[in-house]
């Protein structure tokens, strides 16, 4: 809902506006969420906060793709997306000093802290000029617009279902794995959990700097592949060094093929919808791929954590790599141009 409301507000009435609302708006829900007086009312925030943080991404990345240097894109998409890696970095230095002492309320109370890039947007960050360029002067234009290119929709839908497979897949059930199958507290599980995310950091600025000389397409399948054969070392380390080692290498290279994402969806998508339709596709594909938390629970039922979440990152892997081939590429285009 976010992404499709947010992203039809930056198609229409430009980046700046849409992005400062949803700020504000995703940071009140997540103060709010630490407030939550009991669990119906814990869930609802979590839907509001979900709006917000669904209008986020594809809002933010337009904005940023369409004001940098095609020769610079690659890299700053990398730095663009590993945001999400360092705010996971540092969620997980947060639990590790408070979520033992008291609890998981003041996290949430962290999370308003984005707020503030509010107004860092309103007094600091001008309009996209590609957007006045380019912009849909009406609801029925912008529709249409919209409407004229749903193959691509679809294909980006398909590409971003298989990348949150590989991300989600990778992420979510990890601090769980290591509980169940490595018997680590709070502090050990928050610690790992960090290293791994430096190693995305890496990953996806270097790859994302990479794909401005090789290609988008290539850059991220070098980086599945590279996912794939670290699997057996991630899922089944014997010892706890490279159990950590596998953390930091495993998410060096899922975090490697996502750092081209914002670049590389920003260069498919047309002027006059680039708002829209790269974080609704997101998003769309956000919500197919949160079922694997509950496939590799169901698995890891019958088999074992470690297996259950080898394999299915070695096909989601390999799956993703497909659809990443299959589809085009628009490397370097310039923004404000017919694509």
């Amino acid at each position: 809902m976010g992404a499709f409301l947010f992203g039809l507000l930056a198609d229409r009435y430009g980046r700046r506006l849409p992005l400062m609302i949803d700020l504000v708006f995703y940071s009140v829900a997540e103060v709010a969420t630490g407030l939550a007086p009991n669990y119906t009312t814990f869930l609802v925030l979590r839907a509001l906060f979900g709006i917000g943080m669904g209008g986020e991404w594809g809002v933010g990345a337009s904005l940023t793709m369409e004001k940098v240097p095609p020769r610079l894109r690659g890299l700053l998409s990398g730095l663009l997306q590993e945001g999400y890696a360092a705010g996971n970095l540092l969620a997980a230095i947060c639990y590790f000093f408070l979520f033992q002492r008291w609890g998981w309320r003041p996290l949430f109370f962290l999370g308003g802290l984005p707020a503030l890039l509010a107004l860092f947007v309103r007094f600091r960050v001008k309009e996209s000029e590609v957007w006045r360029e380019s912009r849909e002067k009406t609801w029925s234009g912008l529709g249409k617009a919209i409407t004229s290119h749903w193959k691509l929709f679809i294909y980006l839908m398909l590409l971003m279902t298989m990348m949150n497979f590989t991300s989600h897949g990778t992420q979510d059930m990890y601090p769980t794995f290591l509980e169940r199958q490595w018997h680590f507290g709070p502090a050990q599980r928050s610690v790992i959990t960090g290293i791994s995310m430096i190693g995305a950091i890496l990953g996806g600025t270097l790859f994302g700097m990479w794909s401005d000389r090789i290609g988008r397409r290539r850059a991220m399948i070098v980086a599945l592949a590279g996912g794939i054969l670290l699997v057996p070392l991630w899922a089944y380390a014997p010892s706890t060094a490279l159990l950590v080692l596998g953390a930091f290498l495993i998410q060096f290279m899922v975090q490697g093929a996502w750092g081209v994402i914002p670049a590389h969806l920003s260069e498919l998508s047309p002027d006059s919808v680039r708002g829209f339709m790269p974080g609704f596709a997101y998003q769309c594909g956000v919500l197919v791929a949160s079922s694997v938390v509950y496939i590799e629970a169901v698995f890891a039922k019958r088999l074992s954590y470690a297996t259950a979440m080898a394999l299915t990152a070695v096909t989601v892997f390999a799956l993703a790599a497909i659809m990443t081939g299959i589809g085009k590429e628009h490397k370097g285009t310039v923004f404000g141009a017919s694509v």
